[in-house]
């Protein structure tokens, strides 16, 4: 039998070279990520214990785990969770892989509520799983937030990350479809984040295998030219707005200006673009204008 005897510090580097060498951007933190989850160990544990040798079992595991890797597999799918905006997330097949670019609109959405009075109420429409409005409702403990997706499965993962987060009293889930009306159950909300499909179809096939193979096409396709959800979202769901309720949603590359023509056209005010750390225009937010009217007196 070939032995497999190995430190800790040399499976991570062999891993961290491989992955380079396959194009990986991330190629330390899917390293470290998989190893920690192969041996069971945190990353302190395995900074700590770099020169020993692994067991066998351990090793074994490992280089399972890296050679679905290396077929493109993504990590967070082979480890079942991720970290999102500071929170843990249990991930699976069936929701979109969490991404830095999304935080842009997790900060929006955190920013708008906690500037809101007594407790703001949020829905995470599209919400896979559940990051945008579980990042809310951990950085601002007023807010009551409703998460929304059409997938079963979606909406399983949400409640399991709600769970997890210990956020049952703060946060439920909803099925519903972002292209439809929303349902009358729901009520209003102050702010609205929503991060919908928006790849144009023509465009999947040629998407990257780690995303086109494994991620979850109903969360990525947008219609014939990505924009069929903001459509929807701003002729419907502007209607479960509250007066001087914020609407935000997360574009791809080049959307951003079609987007706000669909703001400007749903009777959304002080409409803002904000960009990721690419320089990407990642984010547009707008707000239903103020009821008019005469105000109650100040008591």
């Amino acid at each position: 039998m070939i032995p497999i005897a190995a430190t800790y510090n040399t499976l991570y580097l062999d891993a961290r070279r491989a992955l380079r060498a396959a194009g990986s951007d991330n190629a330390q933190l899917e390293a470290m990520e998989l190893l920690g989850f192969a041996c069971e160990k945190s990353r302190e544990a395995l900074y700590r214990d770099m020169a020993l040798y692994a067991p066998d079992g351990a090793v074994r595991r490992f280089r399972e785990l890296m050679d679905r890797r290396l077929r493109g597999e993504p990590v967070a799918y082979l480890v079942g969770e991720w970290e999102f905006y500071g929170v843990p997330l249990d991930i699976s097949p069936e929701v979109l892989i969490p991404r830095e670019d999304t935080e842009v609109l997790a900060r929006q959405a955190i920013l708008r509520a906690d500037a809101l009075p007594g407790e703001p109420r949020v829905l995470d429409l599209c919400a896979g799983s559940g990051c945008v409005g579980l990042a809310v409702a951990v950085h601002c403990p007023r807010a009551a937030l409703i998460l929304a997706d059409l997938s079963d499965g979606a909406l399983r993962v949400s409640r399991q990350n709600i769970r997890r987060n210990g956020l049952e009293n703060r946060v439920s889930t909803c099925r519903a479809d972002a292209l439809e009306k929303p349902p009358r159950a729901l009520g209003d909300f102050d702010v609205i984040a929503a991060n919908p499909p928006y790849i144009p179809s023509g465009e999947i096939a040629g998407l990257d295998d780690s995303v086109r193979l494994y991620e979850p096409h109903l969360a990525l396709d947008g219609g014939a030219d990505g924009l069929d959800f903001y459509r929807a979202i701003t002729q419907r769901w502007t209607a479960a707005l509250r007066p001087g309720g914020w609407l935000m949603c997360e574009v791809g590359l080049g959307q951003s200006d079609p987007v706000e023509k669909l703001f400007v056209r749903a009777g959304l005010e002080e409409i803002q673009t904000y960009p990721d750390t690419a320089g990407i225009w990642r984010v547009v937010e707008g707000r239903l204008p103020p009821r008019q009217g005469p105000q109650p007196p100040i008591k």
